[in-house]
C-alpha cells in the first residue's frame, strides 16, 4: 500500500514539474524588450499592441537608438523608430504581433525581422481606415527576404 501511494505521488510530482517548466518557458518566450525614444508616441502604440496580444513588454528608453541598432546588426535600409529583442531575435519597427509569434515558432536562421519606416496601418501606425501595403523582412547573414506581406 505504501509503495502504491508513493508511486501515485511520484507521478503527480513529475507532472507538476513538467507543467511548471512549460509555463516558465512560455512566459519567457513572451517577454520582449523594446528600445525606444522617450519622445516617440507611435512606439508606445506598438507597445500597447504587443501587450494586447499577450506579450510581457520591458521598455528601455534611449535618446539615441543608433548604438543598439548597430550592436544588434539591424541593416540601415531596414531601420525604423524602435528596436526590440525577443527569443534571441531582433524585431525592428512596426511588426505585427502575429509575425513575431510566427518567427518564434518557425525559428529561422536569421537575426530578426523588420518593417522598415513607418507604414500607415501597421501596428502603432493606425489612422482610421487608411492602410498602405507593407512587407515584414527577414534579415540575417544570408541576406534579406520577405517574411510576410500585409
Amino acid at each position: 500500500m505504501m509503495r502504491r501511494a508513493f508511486s501515485s505521488f511520484g507521478i503527480f510530482a513529475v507532472i507538476a514539474l513538467i507543467a511548471i517548466g512549460v509555463m516558465q518557458t512560455a512566459s519567457t518566450a513572451d517577454e520582449i524588450t523594446v528600445y525606444r525614444s522617450p519622445t516617440c508616441g507611435c512606439c508606445l502604440a506598438w507597445v500597447d499592441h504587443l501587450r494586447a496580444n499577450g506579450f510581457s513588454v520591458n521598455v528601455e528608453e534611449m535618446r539615441d537608438l543608433t548604438p543598439i541598432k548597430q550592436k544588434l546588426g539591424v541593416p540601415g535600409d531596414l531601420e525604423a523608430c524602435h528596436t526590440a529583442t525577443i527569443g534571441g531575435y531582433v524585431v525592428e519597427g512596426h511588426v505585427p504581433a502575429s509575425d513575431i509569434r510566427h518567427l518564434l515558432a518557425s525559428k529561422p536562421k536569421a537575426k530578426g525581422i523588420a518593417v522598415p519606416g513607418m507604414p500607415v496601418g501597421s501596428p502603432g501606425m493606425e489612422r482610421g481606415d487608411e492602410k498602405e501595403p507593407y512587407d515584414v523582412i527577414l534579415f540575417g547573414d544570408a541576406g534579406e527576404t520577405v517574411f510576410a506581406t500585409h
